[in-house]
């Protein structure tokens, strides 16, 4: 794998993987303070700063761990188990 290839499938997986993460711990405001400009509904506290980074330590062991599938003779289609005859 490349380092520009690398790069986008670590993007594409750090995105998915913050989709995940956004949800857990979040709790809604029942009330909602319109003065403020909270809805009903909206995040007490979203804590985005610990969900990054819980994101890019999740994708860094799936980015390894897909790197390491991407580089090995193990998944391939010229060796191995799925090698076209």
């Amino acid at each position: 794998m490349t380092w520009f290839t690398g790069t986008v499938v670590f993007l594409l997986v750090w995105w998915t993987a913050l989709f995940c993460v956004l949800p857990i711990g979040t709790r809604p405001d029942p009330d909602g303070d319109i003065e403020s400009g909270g809805w009903r509904g909206t995040p007490v506290a979203a804590n985005l700063g610990w969900k990054v980074l819980g994101t890019t330590v999740l994708t860094a062991v799936i980015w390894v761990i897909l790197w390491w599938v991407i580089d090995s003779d193990w998944l391939s289609f010229r060796t191995g188990l799925l090698a076209i005859p």
